[in-house]
């Protein structure tokens, strides 16, 4: 019995191993139209313990999410991947602007052992027929990560629609307002980072998409000024999904735009047949302008400069007679002493034999006298004796 749960234990591991090992994402997505493509934290975390289940262990690990398109070390132009926190999911999201097949490499870091596992997200675009009429909108109170769900993504889409006075309308495109150079708002509550939302649909523009091209719309909006939602236009149910109906703006890709003609043939063109003949010489140029700004300038400069520095190093100097003057006498007598000590230090460092007067046995250092030594071994009597004043007694009367 011991022996068929271990075989059944044993064969599970290898069915989890196997299911989960290199199992490719595949998306076919039109040319034009929104992709988006959460990463979620759950499947990755069954990646780095994948006998949670059977061990009863779940964890929620931290995790930052790193891709890059295959061979390469960025995504494609118009892929984008945002995660505001190692706690949240994240996303992929873009419009391909081409057909063509991506290969997108998807890694996944836990935060917590340092794992990484990897997973491959194969996108294959396809061409298909642009929408001929589209607007972009800006959501103020939205942000990049709050919209980018499919729920989210319909409420905004029913909102629109009301708007547009059509079911036939799709999301064409997403874009962060930072991306478009909007500014990081303040970490306060009731700033967000606001959301641009492209839509296209087959049928023409309503009426009330139609105010935000009058003339008085469009002065109001220049001016600056608060402009107020034009009447029997305000559809948006939840306060998140309301328009700002300046930055809105249309685009008609119904009739296709004129090519641009032609380059004319010019005298600088060569027919053909045709056969070069240069110049015999280049024509005259004046060069003393050139030189002029170029070395006589800084060469006036240069000089001007050295004359203030000579100016400042050799007539500002102060003098030392003049300083002199200026020192008080005792200043001076200390300033004196000082250099005679170092004279004197000086001259013994010449003659290490030679002891200086102030290290002379009976030295007064008063007068320079010097004394005797006395012939006493008594600690009592100083190696020194001060030169004594005459007394009052002994002075005559």
């Amino acid at each position: 019995m011991a022996m068929k749960r271990s075989w059944v234990f044993f064969l599970a591991v290898c069915a989890i191993c196997s299911l989960g090992a290199d199992a490719d994402i595949k998306f076919n997505i039109p040319v034009g139209k929104l992709f988006t493509f959460e990463l979620m934290r759950e499947t990755f975390q069954n990646d780095f313990q994948p006998l949670s289940v059977l061990t009863g262990i779940l964890y929620n690990d931290p995790m930052v999410f790193k891709c890059n398109l295959q061979y390469s070390p960025d995504l494609p132009e118009w892929l984008r991947l945002t995660q505001r926190h190692p706690y949240d999911n994240g996303f992929l999201y873009g419009t391909p602007t081409s057909a063509g097949k991506s290969i997108i490499e998807i890694y996944a870091i836990n935060k917590r052992t340092y794992e990484t596992t990897k997973e491959k997200l194969i996108i294959q675009a396809f061409a298909e027929n642009m929408l001929p009429y589209q607007a972009e909108f800006f959501l103020k109170l939205r942000e990049i990560e709050k919209v980018l769900p499919s729920s989210v993504q319909n409420e905004i889409k029913q909102d629109l629609q009301k708007l547009w006075k059509t079911t036939e309308l799709q999301i064409v495109n997403i874009t962060n307002a930072l991306d478009r150079g909007g500014r990081v708002p303040l970490p306060l509550a009731g700033h967000y980072e606001g959301v641009y939302v492209k839509v296209g649909s087959e049928q023409y523009f309503s009426a009330c998409l139609l105010k935000v091209l009058t003339p008085d719309q469009q002065r109001q909006c220049q001016a600056g000024a608060r402009v107020k939602i034009p009447g029997g236009c305000n559809y948006c149910n939840i306060p998140g999904n309301c328009i700002t109906w300046c930055k809105t703006q249309l685009f008609d890709f119904s009739s296709p735009e004129p090519s641009a003609p032609p380059p004319t043939m010019g005298p600088g063109v060569l027919e053909d047949g045709g056969v070069f003949d240069p110049p015999e010489a280049p024509p005259s140029r004046d060069f003393l302008p050139d030189y002029l700004v170029t070395v006589i300038v800084p060469l006036v400069l240069g000089l001007i400069l050295l004359a203030l520095l000579a100016y400042v190093m050799c007539c500002r100097r102060e003098g030392v007679e003049k300083r002199n003057i200026k020192t008080s006498e005792i200043q001076m007598y200390h300033h004196h002493t000082i250099h005679g000590n170092r004279d004197e230090l000086r001259s013994m460092a010449e003659g290490r034999r030679v002891a200086p007067l102030s290290t002379l046995p009976m030295f007064n250092f008063r007068t320079g006298e010097r004394f005797a030594p006395l012939q006493s071994d008594s600690p009592s009597i100083p190696l020194i004796m001060a030169q004594h004043e005459p007394s009052v007694d002994s002075m005559p009367r």
